[in-house]
C-alpha cells in the first residue's frame, strides 16, 4: 500500500510543503504542491489525508500558495497562487488560503487537462454507473452532490467531469467538496460522519467550507464509471418537494457542450464523444426545494437502471 498524507504527520507535512513539496494523487492526475502557510498544512492534513502520495519525480500540476511580501504581508495579509512558479490570478486574502489551493487546482485542470473531456458538473456513482450533474452556480449541484456522496453514492467530483475518449467513462477525481452558506450547516447537522474544514468568510463565492471526500470514494478513486443518467438539478428555494422530469436528449447535449471547458480544444471528436455519452444515458430536469425529497427521486432513478443492468 502506498504511503498517504495522513500517515507522514504534521511535521513532516509540513518540512514537504516548505521544501519539495507534497506529490499527491487523486485519480489520473499527480500534483505537487508548495506552500509555508499553516493554513495550507492544515488544509491538506485534515482533507487530504487517505490520499496516496505519489513516488518523487513526475508531477502532472506543480502548483503552490505564496504569502505576499512587503508592507501588506502586516497590515493587509494576502496569499496567491503559483502554477510553475508563476501567479495567474490577483492575490487574495490570506484568510482563503485552502481556497485559494482548490480553486487553482481546479482551474489547472480545466485549462490544462486536455487528455481528457472536462466539463463543470458534479458527478457520483452508484457502482459502475456514473449520474452527471451539470448547473451553474447557485443550482443546487454541490449540496445535492455532497448529500450522495454521505448517502451511499461513490464520490468522483464535486466540480470537474473528465471524460476518457477514449472509452466515454467518467474518471474518478474526488477532491473535496465546496459548500457555500446555508449549504454548510446543512450537511454539518445531517451526516454526523462529514468532515468539514473551518468556514472561509467573505470569498467572492460567500462564505463557504470544504467538505472532505468519503474515505471509500477515496479509496475507489481508480474505478471509472459510465454515464448512466444526466440530471440538471435547480434549487428552488421555498418549494416543497422534488419534482423529476425528462429532457430531450439534444437539448442535453447543447447544455453539456456549453458546460464544457476545453470542448474547442477536442473540436468534433469532442463533439461527437458528448453525443454518444448523451445517447447512452436518461436525461432529466430536477427541482428541488427539499434534499429529502431530491435524494429519494434520484434514489429512484438509479433503482430503475439498476433493476435494467
Amino acid at each position: 500500500m502506498p504511503e498517504t498524507v495522513g500517515a507522514l504527520g504534521r511535521a513532516a507535512l509540513r518540512a514537504r510543503l516548505r521544501g519539495a513539496g507534497l506529490a499527491l494523487r487523486c485519480g489520473p492526475l499527480v500534483w505537487r504542491v508548495r506552500s509555508p502557510l499553516a493554513e495550507v498544512a492544515r488544509h491538506l492534513a485534515e482533507l487530504y489525508a487517505g490520499y496516496p502520495l505519489a513516488p518523487d519525480g513526475f508531477a502532472d500540476y506543480h502548483v503552490g500558495v505564496a504569502p505576499l511580501r512587503g508592507p501588506r504581508r502586516w497590515l493587509r495579509p494576502q496569499v496567491r497562487f503559483l502554477f510553475d512558479g508563476e501567479a495567474p490570478f490577483h492575490p487574495l486574502p490570506r484568510a482563503q488560503a485552502a481556497a485559494c489551493l482548490e480553486w487553482g487546482m481546479n482551474w489547472c485542470v480545466g485549462a490544462h487537462g486536455h487528455a481528457w473531456l472536462v466539463l463543470h458538473a458534479a458527478v457520483v456513482a452508484r457502482g459502475a454507473h456514473a449520474l452527471v450533474l451539470p448547473g451553474p452556480p447557485g443550482a443546487g449541484k454541490s449540496t445535492l452532490c455532497a448529500a450522495l456522496a454521505y448517502s451511499g453514492w461513490r464520490l468522483l467530483s464535486d466540480e470537474l467531469a473528465l471524460l476518457d475518449p477514449a472509452t466515454g467513462a467518467v474518471l474518478p477525481l474526488p477532491r473535496p467538496i465546496s459548500l457555500k452558506g446555508p449549504s454548510v450547516a446543512v450537511i454539518r447537522e445531517r451526516f454526523a460522519d462529514a468532515r468539514l474544514g473551518p468556514v472561509v468568510p467573505d470569498t467572492r463565492k460567500g462564505d463557504l467550507a470544504f467538505l472532505a471526500a468519503p474515505p471509500a470514494s477515496v479509496a475507489a478513486m481508480d474505478a471509472p464509471a459510465r454515464v448512466a443518467w444526466i440530471v440538471s438539478p435547480h434549487y428552488e428555494a421555498g418549494t416543497r418537494g422534488a419534482r423529476l422530469e425528462r429532457r430531450r436528449r439534444g437539448r442535453m447535449l447543447v447544455w453539456l457542450a456549453r458546460n464544457a471547458f476545453n470542448q474547442a480544444v477536442h473540436g468534433e471528436a469532442g463533439f461527437d464523444l458528448l453525443a454518444d455519452v448523451v445517447a447512452g444515458a436518461e436525461c432529466h430536469a430536477l427541482r428541488y426545494g427539499d434534499l429529502d425529497a431530491a435524494l429519494a427521486a434520484l434514489e429512484a432513478l438509479a433503482a430503475g437502471e439498476e433493476a435494467a443492468a
